[in-house]
């Protein structure tokens, strides 16, 4: 994505199944799980880089010693930072190896020598990247099993709804926004539950020192989640840590959020991509399962490790631009997905270039779009190799040795036209140097394309706002003398906001919907914009289920084809040489290569849960009304 969005958060989580002294005698450190922890959180750095944070809980320790741990950074380096932290802790100690590889004495005086971690990386997906909201976050008490430390990749659409419900129990919650909307939200049960327990075994007759410990050992995880959960109405997958011990992973019924895990006698390890886990236990993809949607990875403070249902199951809709853009091109399906979708898209390249091959170029931009460019690049061989079979049959006897030479010798030409040379910051902050700097990100590799006679086809990923393209990509490209300029897309026009984690809030934002609203214009169809508005308008005070999307309505006069076009208008720079055509994916092509995960509402507005047509809507009416706010 030549633009950078912000989006899904990464989660990771560590739960050492043996004592610390086990992992010192085997692996020679007792820190085996928090180099673990590092190396999730650093393979997962794609996730979030507005702030890092973790959190440790230790077993067994005697009251009065420090049992949980936190350490959260948002500075330019947060990953860094949290762990430069935790090996400060040890310094002090440096001269003293006997002590610093002492299990026992380790855990006893030193920060975050534990059994159970959690790590979180955050992307802010509107604002707010003050250190408060980075996770973990935490609701303290003096009871262990009543204490929680939350981490997720999520986002609710029904803030205000949980919102309500909290001060209707009677709370009052130190903050709007989600995150700590679901801490209290999953806080609440988790006192609930505690105090049902407590009621049960003073009943009984137990002393409260001995309750504590049976609520430790008896506390129902699936309870607490099931309750929490019921309103939540988005995507999520959230992890928790219990002060004794017990910790858990949930994910939400359509699988918007993926979360994966892997468990054996020694450790149970949950991150948020597939092959982060291959790569840092060194294991096969067989070994590494999803949470279900729906379903929470429970894990008790004993070492039984459990997948219940806390929802039911709905049908999977997870994020597809995850599998085009977001999680690591490392993993196996992926990196076949993100292929499949360049190459599904090349009979529409090649009708953008006349089946004129041999007078094009095919490149690709940035680096995450190279999967795709190679799944071009076998596309157009085999219909290379097709032409050249029809070639050779329509010359028959009439063959000579020149035609098969020339037959032969057509090839494909792909080159790298493009490099993003450095990542140049803004210091400057007059707006006309600003576009100046955003003119100079990329560098391109003269004498790839043939002046006045080459096209140039260049794959992205996707095209989202589309600004830099028409300040900086094309302008730079122009500079080559193409004869055209073919931006291939490969996924779909991205037409509606996301509500469940990436940064598309603001229709006005998206380069799709700027085109259906001057395509409107300009063929006297405004009336469908004020139909439209209106319709928002009318359902704004509806409960959430009964919402249609009616932001559909801007797209229905015109054929996919038609908004391209516009688009390719919009985003075409003023003075360049080269003509502009622009390349999307299609929504069928896009499930033939993601059959598995069939979340598209960015694509076609049919969002998974009824919090999403509130959101679009309340989106499209702020558009109308010019307010720059969030439309959830």
């Amino acid at each position: 994505m030549s633009e950078q969005l912000k989006h899904e958060c990464g989660i990771a989580l560590i739960r050492l199944l043996q004592p610390l002294e086990y992992y010192q005698a085997k692996y020679g450190t007792w820190r085996y799980g928090l180099h673990k922890l590092y190396l999730l959180m650093e393979k997962q750095h794609n996730r979030g880089q507005d702030g890092a944070g973790m959190a440790s809980i230790k077993f067994d320790l005697q009251p009065g010693r420090r049992y949980i741990e936190r350490q959260r950074s948002n500075s330019t380096t947060p990953i860094r930072d949290v762990f430069d932290t935790v090996n400060r802790g040890m310094a002090p100690y440096a001269d003293s190896p006997e002590l610093l590889n002492d299990p026992l004495w380790a855990k006893e005086h030193l920060p975050f020598a534990g059994e159970l971690f959690l790590g979180h990386l955050r992307y802010g997906t509107f604002g707010n990247n003050a250190i408060e909201y980075v996770h973990p976050v935490m609701r303290a008490n003096n009871w262990k099993s009543r204490t929680l430390v939350l981490a997720g990749n999520f986002n609710m659409t029904n803030v205000n709804e949980l919102f309500q419900k909290l001060i209707a129990l009677g709370q009052h919650p130190r903050d709007y926004s989600d995150t700590v909307t679901v801490l209290e939200k999953i806080g609440h049960f988790l006192d609930e539950e505690n105090q049902q327990l407590f009621r049960q075994y003073k009943n009984e007759g137990h002393p409260n020192i001995e309750i504590s410990k049976l609520i430790a050992e008896n506390l129902s995880l699936t309870k607490v989640l099931q309750a929490a959960t019921k309103d939540f109405d988005g995507g999520y997958a959230m992890a928790g840590l219990i002060g004794h011990g017990d910790a858990f992973v949930v994910r939400d019924p359509w699988g918007i959020r993926p979360a994966y895990y892997y468990t054996d006698d020694e450790i149970v390890v949950v991150a948020s991509e597939r092959p982060v886990i291959q790569t840092v236990m060194n294991v096969g993809i067989d070994n590494v399962r999803p949470i279900a949607p729906g379903y929470a990875l429970i894990m008790k403070r004993n070492g039984q490790v459990s997948h219940e249902e806390i929802r039911i199951p709905q049908q999977q809709r997870s994020c597809s631009f995850e599998r085009i853009y977001f999680s690591r091109g490392t993993d196996a399906d992926i990196y076949r997905e993100r292929k499949m979708l360049g190459e599904l898209i090349t009979p529409a390249i090649l009708k953008a270039i006349g089946g004129n091959y041999a007078n094009a170029v095919f490149s690709y931009i940035p680096n995450t779009a190279e999967s795709a460019f190679f799944g071009m690049i076998k596309g157009m061989e085999d219909y290379i190799k097709l032409d050249k079979k029809s070639r050779l049959l329509a010359k028959g006897a009439k063959l000579t040795e020149k035609d098969l030479d020339d037959i032969i010798n057509t090839r494909l030409r792909a080159e790298k036209v493009a490099v993003k040379d450095v990542k140049l910051r803004t210091f400057i902050t007059e707006d006309k140097s600003r576009d100046d700097l955003v003119g100079h990100v990329y560098d391109i590799t003269y004498g790839t394309i043939r002046p006045g006679l080459d096209d140039l086809v260049i794959i992205d990923d996707s095209i989202v706002r589309g600004t830099t393209l028409k300040e900086s990509i094309l302008r730079i490209l122009d500079r080559l003398q193409p004869t055209s300029i073919v931006v291939v897309s490969s996924s779909p026009q991205i037409r509606y906001p996301d509500c469940y984690g990436i940064d598309m809030a603001r229709l006005g934002d998206l380069v799709a919907f700027r085109a259906a609203i001057e395509l409107l214009r300009e063929t006297g169809q405004e009336g469908v914009i004020n139909t439209v508005y209106k319709q928002c308008k009318e359902q704004q005070n509806l409960p959430k289920e009964e919402i249609i999307n009616y932001v559909k309505e801007i797209y229905r006069p015109f054929s996919d084809e038609q908004v391209s076009q516009k688009i390719a208008e919009l985003l075409t720079p003023a003075g360049i040489n080269a003509r502009v055509k622009i390349v999307f994916q299609s929504i069928d092509n896009l499930h033939r290569a993601c059959p598995n995960d069939l979340g598209d509402w960015y694509f076609t507005g049919n969002y998974p849960t009824p919090g999403g047509n509130r959101v679009v809507n309340n989106a499209f009416i702020n558009y109308i009304e010019n307010r720059n706010e969030r439309a959830y």
